[in-house]
């Protein structure tokens, strides 16, 4: 990832594990700045380490539970490093240049962004339409690094793994840490001045850590974490953490001869700490509440612990975490973030059958964002680092000329500038609102939403009457079972007919209570499932996943009107765990019958996990039924709107009858 660049030695400089050697410019410019400044190059190891676990995240969020954790060692690390050459700066010269650090900030900043922005809008522009929601304030955001208190007000969880997914979502932090770039300079100036003993400083930027640890604790929602996940506020704790280690462990101080017994104790805490990021890297849902009540904490302690173990030039770490891979991969992190979300939305937009070849289909995205992120790095990233922006106009100039010393390679304007018509293009036509509005499917969904709020209501009087006359309401579906030539009327033949239902199916739907949960898929069907339960209760949102459920059911049991048939459509979004899945029985309780549609997600790597999730909960517990939804619809093509997910009308029907069927056949009569 991004970070304050370590490659400046002075004569003497010292790394830890293995020193970069730089072109004669860079040394003596840098030599002058800051004169024994070391590059510790083990970082480049635990910089590919977090980028690792956050693209695994990605790509594969159920196998790779934690590795949005990666973000937190950015922070650590940016934290410390940055600290770290303030201090030596302010040591050496009394001072820090404020200004100069923005402007290196910048300018390692903002190239690469810009060119994401415009490739990804113009992409967006020609082939994903429906991705331009909001795609003026997304620009502007991120151009003045606020986007992040954007996403919480108007942005998705971080945690939605479909529903429209934005290729932007992950720049939240690139605007957390332009803010925390920004701020921290004069922060640590005002400390500096104020404070002469560091000690006092080391405790203050500790105990700001866990202020912000107990203000994430505090704002937690667990129906909405936008809030604690993008907050600048929230995610101080590594920055800090990093920082404050720069203070009691700075680079220059360490002493390269340990002693045996040192270098023990801090190889045991290197391995240790590497461990537990590995195992929460692997396991700590960012969906679950241990995460945000000291479970991000916890990690950013071991993170730092991992930190100081690499920074020391007397342990092996450093040289563990050092290889041309790694230094490669460090050179070319930060394209690689930027570059990681856009190839994976389209990429996943492109393909159908992801779900078929999961690894497969991992690997492809993987290597594409790798040869991109190497494209823009020697293209983008390292001409633009030596380009004048004091004098733009000097180098149009040179570009237009007839004799230009550019030759044909100033051609690769040309497309360059069209990128750019396409981009503006986009920005200017994008809607505010969902740029899907308008499509078969979000119509569907808006008329549902309308016709099921009025339904609802009619359910809830119609479910608490059937309580008051339990008796005489099991008496009466009793009968439509026994009965053999069963009289329907001109409405319930229809429904008879449109749903391919049993005389007696069709009798029973009409008298059976039933809640409804789920997603954008029981959004998209609401309607034909009312038509045929008109007792049942819907709630359906676009985008909701299973451990956003759970609060949902206890008011509805809180309020008694949680029924005794409980249909849950979740997993669309994304894979769950057993214990978020365990929570939702345990709320809706073993005297109720639970169905659970399993999921048709063909463009996503968690259709198998989350169906074999669903399957193995109805071995588990005895009230969970599966409507095996998956099957039914397999091959299917022609029952789904045009992503492949969403069922259109035919396939609405279709889905309809599957439920009833099972409903009525397992369903509790009570």
């Amino acid at each position: 990832m991004d970070y304050e660049k370590q490659n400046s030695l002075g004569k003497n400089g010292r790394s830890s594990g293995s020193t970069h050697e730089n072109n004669q410019s860079v040394k003596k410019e840098q030599g002058k700045r800051l004169k024994n400044s070391r590059y510790i190059s083990g970082f480049d190891g635990l910089r590919t380490l977090a980028l690792l676990g956050v693209i695994l995240y990605h790509l594969l969020p159920y196998d790779v539970k934690g590795g949005y954790l990666g973000v937190s060692i950015f922070f650590a690390i940016s934290g410390y490093l940055i600290t770290d050459l303030f201090v030596q700066e302010w040591d050496q010269n009394g001072s820090i240049k404020v200004l100069s650090f923005y402007k290196r900030r910048v300018k390692r900043l903002y190239p690469t962004l810009v060119v994401v922005l415009i490739a990804t809008t113009a992409y967006m522009t020609l082939f994903a339409r429906n991705l331009l929601e909001n795609i003026r304030s997304i620009v502007w955001t991120n151009l003045l690094f606020v986007y992040n208190w954007w996403q919480i007000g108007n942005g998705q969880s971080y945690f939605d793994r479909y529903n429209g997914e934005s290729p932007f979502t992950h720049l939240w932090y690139l605007s957390v840490i332009g803010q925390y770039y920004f701020i921290w300079p004069i922060v640590l100036i005002g400390l500096l001045i104020t404070f002469k003993n560091r000690g006092h400083i080391l405790g203050i930027l500790n105990g700001l850590a866990i202020v912000s640890a107990i203000l994430m604790f505090i704002l937690y929602d667990p129906s909405n974490t936008n809030r604690v996940y993008y907050g600048s506020d929230t995610r101080m704790t590594p920055y800090l953490l990093g920082a404050a280690l720069a203070f009691l462990w700075p680079s220059t101080h360490l002493n390269p001869k340990l002693n045996k017994n040192g270098r023990w104790v801090l190889n045991v805490l290197g391995l240790g700490s590497l461990a537990v990021i590995i195992w929460m890297g692997l396991t700590l849902s960012g969906t679950g509440n241990f995460a945000y009540h000291g479970g991000m904490l916890l990690f950013s302690i071991f993170s730092v612990i991992l930190i100081a173990v690499i920074a020391h030039p007397g342990t092996k770490f450093g040289n563990w975490f050092s290889n041309p891979l790694f230094a490669w991969i460090g050179k070319r992190s930060y394209g690689i973030y930027l570059y990681q979300f856009p190839v994976m939305i389209f990429y996943e937009k492109a393909v159908v059958n992801i779900a078929v070849h999961p690894l497969m289909n991992v690997l492809m995205e993987a290597v594409i964002i790798v040869i991109i992120s190497d494209f823009s790095y020697r293209f983008v990233e390292v001409p633009l680092a030596h380009f004048n922006f004091g004098n733009p106009f000097i180098f149009l100039r040179n570009l237009v000329r007839r004799d230009s010393k550019f030759g044909n390679k100033r051609y690769i304007a040309i497309p360059v500038i069209l990128i750019l018509i396409v981009a503006s293009v986009g920005v200017v036509s994008g809607s505010g609102k969902n740029g899907n509005h308008h499509s078969a499917l979000q119509l569907n969904i808006t008329k549902n939403k309308k016709k099921s709020s009025k339904q609802n209501a009619k359910a809830l009087e119609a479910q608490k009457l059937a309580k008051l006359k339990k008796k005489q309401r099991e008496a009466q579906l009793a009968s439509i079972k026994k009965e053999k030539a069963i009289k329907l009327t001109d409405a319930e033949r229809k429904i008879k007919t449109k749903y391919k239902l049993e005389p007696s199916e069709v009798k029973l739907a009409q008298k059976m209570s039933v809640t409804g949960v789920g997603d954008s898929i029981m959004a998209d069907t609401s309607n034909d499932l009312q038509e045929v339960f008109p007792n049942a209760y819907i709630s359906a949102k676009v985008g909701r996943q299973v451990w956003q459920a759970t609060s949902l059911l206890k008011q509805l049991a809180a309020q008694g009107n949680l029924s005794s048939n409980v249909l849950i459509n979740l997993g669309t979004n994304g894979a769950f765990t057993t214990q978020q899945l365990k929570t939702i029985v345990s709320v809706v309780g073993s005297k109720r019958e639970i169905f659970w549609v399993n999921v048709h997600v063909p463009t996503q790597n968690w259709e198998s996990t989350v169906n074999k999730t669903i399957a193995n909960s109805a071995k588990r517990y005895k009230n969970i039924h599966v409507i095996d939804w998956y099957d039914a619809s397999l091959k299917q093509t022609g029952w789904f709107y045009g992503d492949h997910v969403h069922p259109n009308i035919e396939g609405s029907k279709e889905y309809t009858t599957l439920v009833t069927k099972a409903i009525v056949k397992y369903g509790s009569e009570d």
